[in-house]
């Protein structure tokens, strides 16, 4: 499938720089809250023209950004066709990065009552990196049931990728380099809506 994405000619640049000795970076803004929520509403009209509806369909989202982000999701479907079941896919014990990382709190996985046995599965995350968050997801998933067809939407992928991963729906497609990170804001976890590259100077 062809991943279609957001385009914006208004990119917002705002350099930060450290004190006299220090590495500052610059932050670039690639998306605003108006970007995010079309990106959102197209990717719903994909997924209910490939799926002929939203009868079989469960959004499952990937805390902590792309849970927010699948309860966006599943309210437009809901507006464009019918209420469609969403809820949450903690990966934590399934990453294969677990011993390198901070120890973090498991949060909830929640399956809403429809299940996902025989279901079409959407996983949404925020940003689509290395493929390793999603191999992770398709491990946690298996332990819950047998979906009829898993697919994957993301609001940015930022390619990178180390494992043959590819997402059904993106949002906006940004190509950077190894030095360069995205930050996705939310209005629900951060206080506003935003993508962002940062790059070290």
């Amino acid at each position: 499938m062809v991943s279609h994405e957001v385009t914006t000619s208004r990119p917002l640049i705002t350099v930060l720089r450290g004190g006299e000795g220090e590495r500052g970076f610059y932050m670039t803004r690639i998306l605003d809250s108006g970007d995010i929520t079309r990106a959102l509403k197209r990717i719903a009209h994909e997924i209910i023209e490939r799926n002929h509806g939203t009868s079989q369909l469960t959004i499952l989202g990937i805390p902590t950004r792309g849970a927010f982000l699948g309860h966006r999701l599943a309210t437009i479907l809901a507006e464009i066709e019918s209420p469609t079941p969403v809820g949450a896919l903690d990966i934590t014990l399934h990453r294969d990065d677990l011993r390198l990382r901070p120890p973090r709190p498991l949060l909830p996985t929640v399956i809403p009552p429809e299940g996902i046995e025989g279901r079409h599965v959407v996983l949404v995350d925020d940003v689509l990196f290395s493929g390793r968050t999603i191999r992770a997801a398709l491990d946690a998933l298996g332990e819950i049931g047998r979906p009829a067809s898993v697919q994957l939407a993301v609001l940015v992928d930022r390619g990178h990728r180390e494992l043959p991963i590819r997402a059904d729906y993106v949002g906006k497609n940004i190509p950077t380099s190894a030095q360069e990170s995205i930050k996705v804001s939310l209005l629900e976890v951060d206080g506003e809506d935003g993508v962002d590259i940062e790059a070290r100077s």
